[in-house]
């Protein structure tokens, strides 16, 4: 087993938060009772780390084998990565399910994967437990492949193949060491923060100091990224530079959350939402409801739909009607186009807003019907969640 003499940078970072940055762009199904997908930027990673082990890593460490060898090789452990990418999430969601932390779903994206929790972890022992098992489990990948490597070695196997597993043995480990870096977003940022929580008993102020350290850290991996491209001319320094503002941003925005949280803690959707919502009935025609609005009754862009009997049916928008044959809106009816209500975020009037918060957030219509019974009482945007921590944050600051 040669090391190399190409490089290959992994931007990988297995974490956990609460938002995910990146939207799934095709389901995977679910995978242990947790809906995974991919976002289309998991392709760029692959053709990445596929084109530099095909052309650098492989041909350096084994000469002589035709072109279609090496490409075969690496885009076999370009998709064994991302299995164990998935995996280290995984960890994070099993653990978090045991410890009582609802598990939204798992994306994979360009940097790595995220496990987006619906909740926050309820004490600092459970925040230590959901974030450790992450590099744990990637440590564990890391030795299971170092061990398979060797076997294979000992077997005189193809060397392209001992060298994948190599690879695959290394970059495991890689990710473990990365993810176990103390700050924030990464696992280790959880740690840090499940300690300074445990140590001064303010989750706030934890949260404080984790994003604090990421930032630290993403700056640095900013300034080196960008310095070594300038002094040495290599563009391998990118890798690190993107890493680092996604650490910056990142940690600054879980930081914004938290803060967040604390104002609108104990908040009931009741209280924000607007309530008693224009309604349509389902069995409007498209071109019925168009000839009433705007300057109608219907003024807004999105609307509960009800059923024959008064229960909530959907949510249908202008942006959905827009799409609908402009010849068939006179027959087409309000229900054929909406959203139906299985795909609605849904909540009830004593809801807790920082737990529909991250769902709206994530939601195709950034929209929540607020039920009563089975009977619309409200509807809930993220604007009038944005309107209700102004006023929060005025009054905070006005007693304090």
């Amino acid at each position: 087993m040669r090391g190399t003499r190409t490089p290959v940078t992994a931007p990988a970072t297995g974490r956990f938060e609460a938002v995910s940055p990146m939207k799934e762009t095709l389901s995977l199904g679910r995978i242990a009772g947790v809906r995974v997908g991919l976002n289309w930027s998991v392709l760029f990673i692959i053709a990445l780390v596929a084109f530099t082990l095909a052309e650098g890593r492989f041909p350096d460490a084994h000469p002589g084998h035709p072109a279609w060898a090496y490409w075969a090789s690496a885009l076999s452990a370009s998709v064994v990565f991302l299995a164990s990418l998935l995996a280290h999430e995984l960890a994070h969601a099993v653990v978090a399910r045991r410890n009582g932390v609802q598990v939204d779903g798992i994306t994979l994206w360009m940097l790595g994967g995220v496990a987006r929790l619906h909740n926050e972890a309820p004490t600092p022992a459970a925040e230590l437990r959901i974030a450790g098992v992450g590099p744990l489990t990637s440590a564990v990948a890391g030795g299971a492949f170092l061990g398979l490597a060797v076997w294979l070695d000992a077997l005189h196997a193809s060397g392209l193949v001992v060298e994948a597993v190599a690879w695959l043995a290394a970059i495991n480990i890689v990710l473990a060491v990365f993810n176990a870096l103390p700050a924030a977003p990464l696992d280790g940022g959880r740690l840090l923060r499940a300690f300074l929580w445990h140590r001064t008993g303010d989750r706030m102020r934890a949260t404080h100091g984790a994003a604090a350290a990421g930032r630290a850290l993403g700056w640095f991996m900013i300034v080196t990224g960008f310095g070594a491209m300038v002094l040495t001319g290599d563009l391998t320094g990118l890798w690190p530079a993107l890493i680092g503002w996604f650490l910056v941003t990142t940690a600054t925005a879980e930081e914004r959350q938290t803060q967040l949280r604390g104002v609108l803690d104990e908040t009931p959707v009741g209280r924000v939402m607007t309530p008693d919502p224009i309604t349509v009935p389902g069995t409007m025609t498209l071109a019925a409801f168009l000839s009433e609005g705007p300057f109608g009754r219907y003024r807004h862009s999105a609307f509960p739909v009800l059923a024959p009997d008064g229960a909530a049916a959907g949510l249908v928008t202008v942006r959905l009607i827009e799409h609908s044959p402009l010849r068939a809106r006179s027959t087409t009816t309000i229900g054929e186009v909406m959203r139906p209500l299985p795909e609605v975020v849904t909540a009830a009037p004593d809801d807790l807003v920082v737990d529909l918060l991250p769902r709206l957030q994530t939601s195709r219509d950034r929209r929540a019907l607020v039920l009563d019974g089975g009977r619309v009482v409200g509807i809930v945007t993220l604007a009038d969640i944005t309107r209700a921590l102004s006023w929060l944050t005025t009054t905070t600051r006005h007693q304090a």
